[in-house]
């Protein structure tokens, strides 16, 4: 049978072409797909977000493991399909108008991924109505918004106005972070959670979700 935990170990280390080829061994096998995301890939990368959040691991390694993740995404995704798995829940993501800085965002959105949620990433420099657009089309369960600005973290709160005036205020819930934000800033503007790193970030998100 599969081995999960030598997947696991492969995806730590950034051996994308060996997680690929396991994960296609595993499927061959007729082990489900939902197994080896959930027991490998998705194991893996929670191991990583801890490490990351304990400074036991850096921004370069996280990198390299959601990498090999993608790959063994890749070859998991038509088989998902196939079996018609149901998605844990959904996030929006971008970082705040006015704001171009977007690694704190990535990051954030493959811890997100890494927690097997899915995640629509409107990138940098969104407005407040692009985010709630979004939101409501997807029928989203949070919306994760992200400034390295004391400038820009201001649209925070049009964001939060913006999702009350589109009716959408009591469905979602509202995720702040970035280098300016704090507990303080998060509830003086109305939003829900207030996330200080990546990691905390999806296991909030997670917790959301999965209410």
């Amino acid at each position: 049978m599969a081995d999960f935990e030598k997947i696991s170990e492969l995806m730590q280390k950034g051996k994308a072409d060996e997680v690929k080829q396991l994960c296609a061994e595993a499927l061959e096998e007729g082990v489900a797909p939902k197994d080896v995301l959930d027991m490998a890939l998705l194991a893996a990368m929670n191991i990583v977000g801890v490490k990351f959040k304990n400074n036991e691991v850096f921004v370069p390694e996280v990198l390299i493991a959601a990498r090999a993740m993608n790959f063994g995404l890749e070859i998991l995704k038509p088989a998902m399909v196939d079996d018609d798995i149901e998605e844990i829940g959904k996030v929006v993501i971008g970082t705040v108008k006015g704001d171009l800085h977007d690694i704190g965002k990535n990051l954030v959105k493959i811890m997100f991924e890494g927690k097997g949620l899915t995640v629509i990433d409107l990138g940098a420099d969104v407005s407040a109505e692009k985010y709630v657009e979004a939101a409501s089309n997807e029928n989203a369960n949070v919306i994760a918004c992200s400034a390295l600005l004391t400038t820009t973290m201001t649209q925070m709160e049009a964001i939060v106005k913006a999702a009350e005036d589109a009716g959408i205020r009591d469905k979602v819930t509202i995720m702040v972070g970035g280098a300016p934000v704090t507990q303080k800033f998060c509830d003086s503007i109305g939003a829900d959670i207030y996330a200080a790193d990546a990691a905390t970030a999806s296991e909030k998100a997670l917790e959301v979700c999965t209410k």
